[in-house]
């Protein structure tokens, strides 16, 4: 790196300006910006050479850790340790479950992916968990924070954000490359004591903190929070539990003071740029010829996650109380994959034991884009997708009732066309399933309201038909014989 920079600085620059305006075409159609920044990345990559602008990583690779920390510090801050704590049961039950089923599932498909043992650890991770960031943005842009099964879907990511730093915790000594069984034990020892004292001090010790961190001058303020993130994210790295589970504690402790509120609004903006860094600088790395080599585990991992999500959701929202539609809406929104794919990619990429294949990278970047492009489209659509299934049902119901109505029918017809004493009971028999059959088409269904009154009216049509041709029948069978009734079934068996 030379002395002159600024053909790299209007560059960086242009990219920037190009991500802006992407940016607002995304909000436009409800897309996050990480797959944006990711694509910029991506077209600017010196892999890629069928854009004019090309970027080395080498210049924001330093930016690019503040934008991890960062992230990972507001991940920590915005944990909401009483909710926690108050409704941990329910909370256990939903997210455990939802994190268990993804992280096993996605184990097993690593492993017959074929990469390795440790990779499929890796991989377990990236499916097993949705991005905070991305559900949180749609939850407020899709203006679903007063639905009720938004608190069960935050409770959910607050389970999603304790399972990141113990799973981070265990994937660093993993992949360290510590091949002695007590080394291991001890560096995860050393690593599960730390979590447990910022936890500890995150919990009980909000007013120590508060004293240590209070001063009225808000840059110096700015300035003491970057600084705190930034080195308890080198005592995380050296610790062994990687520096975004430093930054990740020192948020919680933080969180827990009296200046949460301010410390948010200094970090967020702080987050929102250098996070941006972080977003641009993983698309730089990413190589296009790779992406060929991870089509199938991707497609397979998309399937995969898209299937899991929805068979989760329904059981989150029957163990919360909620109908299909709120299991739906609690898939689609939670499906969404991002930054904790992002960070397991780097972290896999940077581990000091080496050797784990090269095309977790590439899996990882195809991956988030195609999950971070799908989920916000689904999400957006929830309700629309949710009302077509409720009318398919409906519509079963519905011919269940017509095909009822033409059996019972036809039996009062061929009663009426033979004569027989038991004519009058299949006419009662059939006025008693018409009622039953009236009575289960009139019965209020709260899924689908518009739906009945849409299809109320083919119902009716049906019945009068069906009754014209009962008496109809009627008015035959007085003057047909019973050889003109044999005949007439078998030139019609149907009649």
């Amino acid at each position: 790196m030379d002395g002159h920079l600024g053909e790299e600085l209007i560059t960086l620059g242009v990219l920037f300006l190009i991500a802006y305006a992407l940016g607002r075409l995304g909000k436009l159609i409800g897309l996050p910006t990480i797959p944006i920044y990711m694509l910029v990345g991506l077209i600017a990559s010196p892999n890629f050479h069928l854009f004019p602008l090309s970027f080395e990583s080498d210049y924001v690779a330093l930016i690019a850790v503040f934008g991890l920390l960062l992230l990972l510090f507001n991940l920590g801050l915005e944990f909401d340790q009483d909710e926690f704590f108050g409704n941990a049961g329910k909370m256990l039950l939903s997210g455990g479950s939802y994190v268990l089923v993804n992280l096993s599932v996605g184990f097993g498909f690593g492993m017959l992916v074929g990469w390795g043992t440790r990779e499929a650890l890796v991989i377990a991770g990236m499916t097993a968990t949705s991005s905070s960031a991305i559900v949180t943005k749609l939850l407020i842009e899709l203006r679903r924070l007063a639905n009720p099964e938004t608190p069960m879907i935050l409770g959910v990511t607050v389970v999603e954000d304790i399972f990141i730093a113990i799973y981070l915790a265990i994937v660093s000594v993993v992949l360290s490359g510590e091949t002695d069984f007590w080394a291991v034990v001890l560096k995860l020892l050393v690593a599960f004591l730390f979590l447990a004292v910022m936890i500890a001090v995150a919990r009980w010790g909000g007013r120590v903190v508060s004293r240590l961190v209070q001063t009225r001058d808000d840059e110096l303020f700015a300035l003491l929070i970057f600084a705190l993130a930034v080195t308890f994210g080198g005592i995380g790295d050296l610790l062994g539990v990687t520096d975004a589970i430093g930054a990740f504690l020192i948020g919680l402790a933080l969180g827990a003071t009296r200046f949460r509120a301010r410390i948010e609004a200094l970090a967020t903006p702080l987050r929102d740029v250098f996070a941006a860094f972080f977003f641009l600088n993983f698309g730089l790395l990413l190589d296009p010829t790779t992406f060929g080599d991870v089509l199938l585990p991707v497609g397979l991992a998309i399937l995969l996650t898209l299937t899991l999500n929805l068979i989760a959701g329904q059981v989150i929202a029957r163990v919360n109380g909620f109908g299909p539609q709120a299991g739906l809406n609690t898939a689609v929104i939670l499906v969404n994959r991002g930054e904790f794919v992002l960070i397991l990619a780097t972290l896999a990429a940077t581990a000091p034991g080496g050797g784990l294949d090269a095309r977790l990278t590439p899996f990882a970047g195809l991956y988030v884009l195609a999950m971070a492009l799908l989920g916000p489209v689904l999400a957006s659509n929830s309700e629309r997708i949710g009302g077509l299934f409720r009318r398919n049902r409906r519509s079963v119901r519905r011919q269940r009732a017509v095909d009822g109505e033409r059996e019972r029918t036809i039996a009062l017809a061929e009663a009426a066309m033979a004569g027989e004493p038991a004519a009058d009971e299949v006419a009662a028999g059939s006025a008693d399933g018409q009622a039953a059959g009236a009575a289960e088409l009139a019965a209020p269904d709260t899924e689908a309201v518009a739906v009945l009154e849409e299809t109320a009216p083919d119902v009716e049509s049906a019945r009068e038909r069906e009754q014209r041709l009962a008496d109809a029948a009627r008015e035959q069978a007085e003057t047909l014989t019973e050889d003109d009734v044999r005949r007439s079934r078998q030139i019609d068996p149907e009649y």
